[in-house]
């Protein structure tokens, strides 16, 4: 696809791609709203926990099944801004798109298979037995739960590198403004070191909904140019911009005209107009005979 061909379909489909990455950021919200609803475990006890399980059942598998569907949508949003940093950066690894999509899809299928896993072992400990402790250990004791949960962990890693890789480079092109490229890191870093964690959560939605609004050209300070001329448009560092504006600076004062004259300096203890009592010469007076 030419540069011309590209940038028609992107400002075709952006659009589009505004509205994924804003139900993206809108689905996390929901899922982490039914995640903290209805009853918690006051207690880190496993017994407990299991009973509290079987109580909120049906909104963690409902909140599984919404979180896979925006982790697709992310899929999707990340896919679309690759392919925008491709265009204007062939050399980006095509390893960063593999770690979205492969860790994005593997979360998604997973956090299901595993909110539903532990619906049903919480269901088994309720509904069957005596709700003792050795049965609580034998029912979460098995392979599945630590295989998903640790594969679950490797797949945000994934996802979470691919994130902060793909906002590093659309920043560097100019797609995205020097803020969203380093939230979008943020975000990655975060998702790394805090999986799951509100904050971790909170940032990525706040960078999901910003991205919508980009894609829309409503970002305040206008649409980054790269957008616009198909080409890497680098955001320029603090020093130049500081060169920048005071070329800009130097340029306006010699389009107004010649420099103010500068004022002569007054000798210290001197001032404009009739002198003081300290500087004027005291007069003579006659002396009496």
């Amino acid at each position: 696809m030419s540069a011309e061909s590209h940038l028609l379909y992107e400002a075709r489909v952006r659009p589009r791609q505004a509205v994924v990455a804003g139900v993206a950021g809108i689905l996390l919200l929901i899922a982490a709203a039914l995640q903290l609803a209805g009853p918690q475990a006051k207690v880190s006890e496993l017994t407990v926990q299991l009973i509290s399980l079987e109580k909120r059942f049906p909104l963690d598998v409902i909140g599984g099944v919404v979180q896979g569907i925006a982790l697709l949508a992310v899929i999707w949003t990340l896919s679309f801004l690759f392919d925008a940093v491709r265009a204007r950066r062939p050399e980006i690894s095509p390893a960063t798109r593999v770690a979205v999509i492969g860790g994005g899809l593997v979360s998604a299928i997973g956090g299901v298979i595993y909110a539903a896993v532990l619906a049903t072992k919480a269901h088994q400990f309720v509904h069957q037995g005596a709700q003792t402790y050795e049965q609580a250990k034998h029912l979460t004791n098995g392979a599945s739960l630590p295989v998903l949960q640790t594969l679950d962990i490797a797949a945000q890693f994934a996802l979470q590198i691919g994130i902060a890789l793909i906002a590093l480079n659309a920043m560097r092109v100019g797609l995205l403004t020097r803020f969203m490229g380093y939230v979008g890191i943020v975000v990655g870093v975060a998702g790394m070191l805090l999986i799951g964690s509100p904050p971790a959560v909170a940032i990525e939605i706040f960078w999901l909904l910003a991205l919508a609004a980009l894609f829309l050209g409503r970002w305040s300070g206008g649409e980054p140019p790269s957008w616009r001329t198909g080409r890497a448009e680098p955001w320029p560092s603090p020093q130049e911009v500081r060169e920048q504006r005071m070329k800009a600076s130097g340029a306006d004062g010699r389009a107004a005209g010649a420099p103010e004259r500068e004022r002569e300096p007054q000798a210290v203890g001197t001032t404009s107009g009739r002198g003081t009592r300290a500087t004027t010469p005291k007069r003579k007076r006659k002396r009496r005979k």
